[in-house]
């Protein structure tokens, strides 16, 4: 990871880990079909409408800011991702998945209904297109399945199997479901192990990443 030098426009694409699994399986299943941006690099605390020099440089701070080059790990980028909201909205929308935290004994199940809240004029509601669930280390589950979204991208993501040294996995629906592992050799020495479930809504960005645990269960 480095710094792009931002007194040119710099374009710097390249694909995730997640991508490159994809490319790799070679089957003609790899085709980018939509993008996302994003503005994890930007402290907006630094807009300065007192600067001394006038409006034109409120935000010169911002603009002399770093930015990072691209870097292929998809759990440290694209965190807070740009939407598009209709005009007049008050309240960002933020995604309820009933769950602060999650613990399962091994082998244990839980499904999940992700709902928004506070979007498009909504209390609460469930999102069109989905919700993308990424589960950092799919090692600790048995299962873990997206149901609910028929489209042929989430039809392509949740059929795909992690390959090489990557862990996490992504699955597409409106509903998730997940399964404890129950292979005890995991644990080693531990009683718990533990990773995280990232969901975001596909049609309101909205994201939300709470802690996952799996306690050892003994014989």
């Amino acid at each position: 990871m480095g710094y792009l030098n931002n007194t040119v426009i710099t374009v710097d694409a390249i694909l995730t880990k997640k991508g490159r699994e994809a490319l790799a399986r070679n089957d003609g299943s790899f085709r980018i079909t939509q993008f996302a941006l994003s503005d994890d690099e930007i402290d907006y605390t630094l807009y300065n409408p007192t600067h001394p020099s006038g409006s034109a440089y409120y935000g010169e701070a911002i603009e002399g800011m770093p930015l990072l080059e691209a870097f292929p790990d998809d759990q440290q980028i694209m965190k807070y991702k740009l939407a598009t909201l209709p005009r007049g909205t008050a309240k960002l929308p933020v995604l309820n998945l009933g769950y602060d935290a999650i613990t399962l004994k091994q082998g244990a199940s839980l499904s999940i209904t992700p709902q928004t809240l506070n979007y498009l004029d909504n209390v609460a509601t469930f999102e069109t297109s989905g919700y993308v669930a990424t589960i950092a280390d799919v090692r600790l589950m048995s299962s873990f399945e997206g149901l609910g979204i028929n489209t042929q991208a989430a039809i392509s993501q949740n059929s795909t199997s992690t390959i090489g040294t990557n862990v996490s996995k992504t699955v597409i629906g409106t509903q998730i479901n997940l399964r404890a592992t129950t292979v005890n050799t995991l644990f080693g020495t531990n009683s718990q192990l533990r990773t995280t479930l990232t969901v975001v809504g596909l049609d309101s960005g909205a994201r939300i990443t709470i802690p996952v645990t799996i306690n050892k269960t003994t014989t």
